[in-house]
């Protein structure tokens, strides 16, 4: 009769289910904006402003197109290939200051996610997240409930283990799905 009786601290562990999967929806969004903000800062105005530059200077460069203006749309065509390597200097340069900044920014998340799920798994070892129908997890009963016991009544009690599991695939869904 112990496991069929009532979990102790029922509204804490009725809490608890949300709380933790919305802790994993923040870290998947945290982490999917800092990617996507990554992407996203490649680009600035002075690298737009060159681009704009050498397409026009190509642009010149192929409206010379009779004999006696030959040197000159040579020189225009030199012009905007040393604009390109400038551009590509730049591009290279602000890569590599965007990438040492925004890794550092997603190992810190990372390491959190890792420190947090590691504090989570600490404070519900062996104690139930959520208890759901036995009649909706009918054949994944015992993997949902590694980590929490066993059955209460007609409910398995799922553990963290496989709570943060299954909430970390959903959250990517979602997060995958508004953005």
């Amino acid at each position: 009769m112990g496991e069929e009786e009532t979990v102790g601290g029922e509204q804490g562990s009725s809490l608890a289910a949300p709380v933790i999967f919305l802790i994993v929806v923040f870290f998947q969004f945290v982490s999917r904006w800092l990617e996507h903000l990554k992407k996203s800062a490649s680009e600035n105005a002075t690298e737009v402003q060159l681009r704009a530059e050498i397409k026009q200077l190509l642009k010149e460069a192929s409206s010379f197109s009779q004999p006696s203006t030959f040197a000159q749309a040579a020189k225009l065509r030199r012009l905007a290939a040393a604009k390109e390597k400038e551009l590509a200097n730049r591009e290279e340069m602000h890569n590599k200051e965007i990438k040492l900044s925004y890794d550092l920014y997603l190992k810190i998340i990372f390491i959190l996610k890792i420190a947090t799920y590691f504090m989570l798994i600490c404070w519900f070892w062996r104690t139930p997240v959520a208890a759901i129908s036995q009649q909706l997890v009918q054949p994944f009963g015992k993997v949902l409930s590694w980590g929490a016991g066993g059955r209460l009544k007609d409910s398995v009690l799922v553990g963290i283990i496989p709570w943060l599991i299954l909430s970390t695939r959903v959250s990517k869904f979602v997060i995958r799905v508004f953005q």
